[in-house]
């Protein structure tokens, strides 16, 4: 029994970072700076497991897949989910009228649910 038991704790240990699931932005506010600046605050949602899984960033994607801005998270956010992180001064040509936010992980990468948005012009 006690070898069992600790054949499925070796186990657990390594899959349980797995069941973190994959990042998903469950909101996002725009605030225009100026003319071509705006304040983004996203909210995101992952099961944070501590160093090993946990939502590392999130991106700002032009209509056509580029990157425009990127949002590091410094540290994982397991007691607070979900949780709103802000970036301010993301310069968007006049041109970009819609862009999509992306959360990324460090286990799956990139996935769960993105969200397109408008930008106020």
């Amino acid at each position: 029994m006690k070898h069992i038991l600790a054949s499925l704790l070796f186990l657990f240990c390594f899959v349980s970072p797995l069941f973190a699931g994959e990042v998903d932005v469950i909101n996002v506010t725009i605030r225009q700076e100026n003319a071509d600046r705006y304040q983004f605050n996203v909210t995101l949602r992952h099961n944070d497991t501590g160093w090993k899984h946990y939502a590392d960033r999130w991106e700002i994607l032009g209509p056509k897949g580029a990157v425009l801005a990127t949002r590091v998270l410094a540290h994982p956010h397991v007691d607070e989910q979900p949780f709103t992180r802000s970036l301010s001064g993301v310069h968007i040509a006049p041109d970009i009228r819609e862009v999509t936010i992306r959360g990324h992980d460090s286990v799956h990468g990139y996935g769960g649910k993105q969200v397109k948005v408008h930008l106020p012009r």
